[in-house]
């Protein structure tokens, strides 16, 4: 992110707990959040990205968003 982006803040200090119904058992999860600032979206990268946590860390789902209110992004 560093490399690409310039930077990232991570909140993992004080992680989130998921929690989810499967079959006949609750789920849980640790939620880490990863915040990253850019002046340009770049779908791509992040669908590959994705892509490949999901895969890396054995995930079935990662969610990645963007909100476009930044300045830069709406001239």
């Amino acid at each position: 992110m560093t490399d690409k982006f310039g930077g990232a803040t991570s909140f993992v200090r004080a992680p989130g707990q998921g929690l989810w119904r499967s079959d006949v058992t609750t789920e849980r999860d640790t939620i880490a959040v990863v915040e990253v600032m850019a002046t340009k979206l770049a779908p791509e990268f992040w669908r590959f990205l994705r892509e490949r946590l999901q895969r890396e860390l054995s995930q079935e789902e990662i969610v990645i968003r963007a909100l476009g209110n930044h300045p830069a992004l709406n001239p």
